[in-house]
């Protein structure tokens, strides 16, 4: 009996042969090139079984491949059919040389234009030349064609977001975005990202988890008049005198029409982010694409006092929901009740559901214990969550959409009686975190430069971790903010004032644990600096929930790190104190004592 995904890999490959094809790529994009996608759109899911986050299927006429990264090499063999795909490494096997290795010269390669980057089609398209092998972009992706019960498009209206909220009008913003867009010497800028027009327009969806946003594609004209493709049907009352004049709403299958009519008109589009097909079409029209970075990115990155103040107000709430779950948890395993990852995920998020401004997870929790922690992107709903056991660390990073912010954070937490080495990993790991949170840099920094201050302590045993130390966070919006990072690698984005970033430093010790300890941290200028001859800048933390002093060894702590510890747990007392009560209090309170 056939299989069902040998049926659907016979359905790509009829297409293939319709159209002369050798081979078609199957990236886990959709069309707006976001980290998450809509059920609607997970293509690769459908051909493959695959549910991880990063991905990419190859199929040729008698074989196929599936390229995973380092996290899902697990998981990918127990989700999809070795019979049908081999099993490639998405960053050690490049999937066009491969591609070009397999099929040699002649040879026809589709793909979809509108699930890759342009950067992506040209990179792609300059290897398949010299190879002699020709890319071909394909008009109707045959997965679409044959996927008979695919998910309805989320129909939830648009929600408007309040300009108290926002602390900014559309109209304002668009005329500032719009002189940037004439600055860099364009008319019009592709505004591709999701979150980037629903910043813009102050409005907010729910065509996406995880995501507040609605799909869509904005074109923004440099005078600040703008247009939004999207689905007409989700337009609220009160839209238009909600963004003020100067918008206009298309439905998305004008989009083509439009770009079609950009003759001679100079277009900012980021090569990195947006489609190719929107990029290309526009350019077969006789536009002149110019290259730029999204300019709503930086704009939407530093907050204004209206975002800082509610994204500092939810996290005191989100505080009292993740400290509730602490104290609960603590009683259950004192009174040796264990329950397995996803419950306790479950169980967090109950905590902040009584809140009436929480909207949803900001990202899938990550409910990790013992070994499974030590997989930095684990997730418990990937297979059979795990009891926790007596004497072993729990680790737990999850985070929250709320109307007036958006949070993440991670506690490590001990679980019965931990050993002296996991106590030094997750001090040396704290030490990192403290230098971060303390760190002064002048204005110009970037988050490349203050990487090594949270990894010094564990390199200076030999350790290290593999992920980034932080990422930027918006104002209920994407919880993976860019453009600012910090991490080895990151990028040469300055940090700046009102920008939120992400401290999380970490240790994994394959098969035993995990640890990460994260805060949200609010870029903001140095209180008074004597002598100081540099614009400095500092983080002011917004996470406000106490960190497991069981799990620290205070003498690999100087008197400054000690001091740290017990000021910022003596903050969170007097913030958290007011809001609970009872046992839950009884156990704040022990949880803040200092050390």
């Amino acid at each position: 009996m056939t299989s069902v995904t040998a049926q659907r890999l016979d359905a790509v490959r009829g297409d293939m042969l319709t159209h002369s094809l050798d081979a078609f790529i199957v990236p886990r994009a959709d069309e707006y090139l976001g980290e998450y996608v809509p059920e609607r759109n997970e293509r690769l899911h459908w051909l493959t079984g695959f549910t991880g986050s990063a991905g990419m299927a190859i199929v040729l006429k008698a074989s196929a491949a599936i390229f995973v990264d380092g996290r899902y090499t697990v998981q990918v063999k127990q989700q999809v059919d070795s019979a049908q795909f081999d099993y490639q490494s998405l960053h050690d096997t490049p999937q066009i040389p491969w591609l070009i290795e397999q099929l040699g010269e002649g040879a026809r390669i589709g793909y979809d234009p509108r699930l890759h980057t342009l950067s992506w089609q040209q990179q792609a398209e300059a290897q398949c030349q010299r190879a002699g092998i020709e890319l071909v972009a394909v008009s109707e992706n045959p997965i679409d064609r044959h996927w008979q019960e695919r998910p309805a498009a989320s129909s939830a209206p648009i929600s408007l977001f309040s300009e108290q909220s926002a602390g900014v009008s559309s109209a304002v913003k668009r005329e500032q975005i719009g002189k940037a867009v004439a600055a860099s010497g364009a008319d019009v800028a592709l505004i591709s990202a999701l979150d980037s027009f629903c910043w813009l327009l102050n409005i907010r969806g729910n065509d996406i988890p995880r995501l507040p946003v609605v799909l869509g594609t904005a074109l923004l004209h440099k005078n600040g008049e703008m247009t939004l493709f999207t689905d007409l049907n989700k337009l609220p009352e009160g839209v238009q005198a909600h963004v003020g004049t100067g918008v206009n709403f298309k439905a998305e299958a004008e989009l083509e029409g439009v770009l079609s009519k950009l003759d001679g008109v100079k277009l900012l589009a980021d090569p990195d982010s947006a489609n190719a097909w929107m990029q290309l079409t526009a350019k077969q029209a006789g536009a002149r694409l110019i290259a730029g970075q999204d300019p709503v990115a930086l704009p939407k990155a530093q907050k204004n006092p209206a975002e800082l103040a509610g994204l500092s107000a939810c996290h005191v709430r989100d505080g009292v929901a993740v400290s509730r779950f602490l104290a609960w948890l603590d009683a259950e395993v004192a009174a040796k009740r264990l329950y397995d990852e996803g419950t306790l995920a479950d169980k967090l998020e109950s905590f902040r559901l009584e809140d009436p401004q929480y909207r949803e997870p900001s990202f899938d929790t990550i409910s990790a214990t013992g070994a499974n922690a030590a997989m930095c992107h684990y997730n418990h709903n990937n297979g059979t969550p795990a009891m926790m056991t007596m004497n072993s660390i729990y680790l737990v990073d999850s985070g929250a959409q709320y109307l007036d912010g958006t949070t993440d954070v991670t506690r490590t937490i001990a679980i019965g009686e931990v050993t002296d080495e996991q106590r030094k990993m997750v001090t040396l790991v704290l030490k990192g975190h403290i230098a971060l949170d303390q760190v002064r840099f002048p204005k110009g920094t970037t988050g490349q430069q203050l990487d090594g201050f949270a990894r010094q302590y564990l390199w200076q045993h030999g350790f290290d971790y593999d992920h980034g130390t932080g990422h930027g966070v918006g104002h209920f919006l994407s919880v993976h903010e860019g453009p600012q990072r910090i991490a080895k690698n990151s990028n040469a984005v300055a940090l700046l004032p009102g920008m939120v970033v992400s401290n999380e430093p970490g240790y994994y010790r394959a098969d035993a644990f995990g640890i990460r300890i994260e805060n949200l941290v609010a870029v903001q200028a140095c209180g008074a600096l004597a002598g100081a001859e540099r614009e400095m800048y500092e983080f002011h933390a917004l996470t406000l929930i106490p960190i497991d002093t069981r799990l620290i060894d205070k003498r690999l702590l100087s008197d400054a790190e000690i001091h740290w510890v017990n000021a910022y747990h003596q903050r969170v007392r007097e913030t958290l104190s007011p809001l609970m009560q009872g046992t839950e209090l009884d156990w704040l309170l022990k949880a803040t004592e200092a050390i």
